[in-house]
C-alpha cells in the first residue's frame, strides 16, 4: 500500500466558544485524489488553511512524515495550493506573476509547460487585471503546480471556469495524479468531483461523518430502472401490486432493491400482457448521495 503523504490527527479549532473543527483525522495516500466534501461553513477551508500553516490549531499534521508547526514549516516547499481566490499582482502579466514564484534552473521550461497544459498561451502575457474570473482561476492553479509539488491542495478549483476550462483542468489534474501527485480537493461542483476523486472525506459542522472511497459510496446509492410500456398507468399498478416501489413520476420508475433483478420487473409486466418498449438504468449521483447522507446525519 502507498504511503500517506498527508496525515491529519485530532485537529480541533474554535473561535471563542464556537467550535469550527472537532477531532478531524484523515490521510491522503500518495498518488490519489481525496475529495473534501461538506456544506458551506462545514470547515473545509479551515482544514486546508491549517494544513498550510495559515492558522494555528490543536492536533497534529504531518506532510511526507514531517510534522508541521504553525511557525515552522519548510516542508511546505513541496506543497502547491490554491485557497479561495488566487492572490495576483494585477498590473503584471500572468507570465510575470508565474515567474515571481518559479524556482530552479528549469523554471522557464516548467512555466511554459504548465501554461501550455492549461491552455493559457493566448492571454498569459496580458496584465492580470484584465483577466476574467476563470482566467484568474487558471493562473492560480498554474501557480500551485509551478515547483513540482508532491501534494496539491485546491479549494474550489473549478470556480469561474467554463465547460472547456473545467475539462482542461480535470484532464490536467488526472495527468498529474498519474505522475504520482497527491491531491486534496474541495469543490461544491460534486458532478466534477465525482469524475476526479478516489477517496472522500465528508465533513458536517466541523466533524468528519464519513471516510470512504468514491466507488464504495456510489455502490450504496439508490438504483432505479425506468420502463416505457404501451400502457404506463397500468404498468405502475401492476408493479405496485407485485410489491415493487414505484417512484411518483410521469414515467414508470422502479426502485431496485439489492435482491431485485431487472429481468424480474420485465417478467411481471409481460406476464400481464404489457409490451415493454424501452428500458434504462438510473443511479443516484454523488450530489444526491451526499445530500442524503448529510440529511441522515443531521436527523
Amino acid at each position: 500500500m502507498a504511503d500517506a503523504i498527508l496525515t491529519v490527527k485530532h485537529l480541533n479549532k474554535s473561535y471563542g466558544h464556537q467550535p469550527v473543527l472537532r477531532d478531524v483525522s484523515f490521510e491522503c495516500t500518495q498518488g490519489r485524489i481525496v475529495g473534501l466534501v461538506g456544506a458551506n461553513g462545514a470547515g473545509k477551508t479551515t482544514i486546508m488553511k491549517a494544513i498550510l500553516g495559515l492558522l494555528s490549531t490543536d492536533g497534529e499534521i504531518q506532510i511526507a512524515g514531517e510534522s508541521m508547526q504553525f511557525d515552522h514549516h519548510p516542508i511546505l516547499a513541496t506543497v502547491g495550493s490554491l485557497i479561495e481566490y488566487p492572490s495576483l499582482y494585477p498590473y503584471m502579466s500572468g507570465w510575470d506573476n508565474l515567474r515571481l514564484f518559479a524556482d530552479g534552473p528549469d523554471a522557464q521550461a516548467r512555466l511554459a509547460a504548465v501554461v501550455s497544459a492549461l491552455n493559457m498561451t493566448d492571454y498569459i502575457h496580458q496584465k492580470a487585471r484584465h483577466y476574467s474570473l476563470g482566467m484568474k482561476q487558471k493562473l492560480g492553479v498554474a501557480l500551485a503546480f509551478l515547483n513540482q509539488p508532491q501534494l496539491v491542495i485546491l479549494d474550489e478549483p473549478m470556480n469561474g471556469l467554463d465547460p472547456q476550462g473545467t475539462k482542461e483542468l480535470r484532464d490536467f489534474i488526472l495527468k498529474q495524479k498519474q505522475a504520482g501527485v497527491t491531491f486534496l480537493i474541495s469543490s461544491h461542483i460534486l458532478s466534477e468531483l465525482q469524475k476526479l476523486a478516489d477517496d472522500l472525506v465528508i465533513i458536517d459542522h466541523g466533524k468528519i461523518i464519513e471516510k470512504t472511497t468514491m466507488t464504495a459510496l456510489l455502490t450504496t446509492t439508490d438504483h432505479f430502472v425506468i420502463v416505457k410500456t404501451d400502457h404506463d398507468g397500468q404498468a405502475k399498478a401492476v408493479l405496485v401490486a407485485a410489491g415493487y416501489q414505484v417512484v411518483a413520476d410521469t414515467v414508470v420508475k422502479v426502485h431496485l432493491a439489492p435482491d431485485h433483478q431487472v429481468a424480474d420487473v420485465l417478467h411481471v409486466l409481460t406476464s400481464h400482457g404489457l409490451t415493454v418498449r424501452d428500458v434504462r438504468h438510473e443511479t443516484a449521483d454523488l450530489e444526491s448521495t451526499i445530500l442524503k447522507l448529510l440529511a441522515t446525519t443531521s436527523a
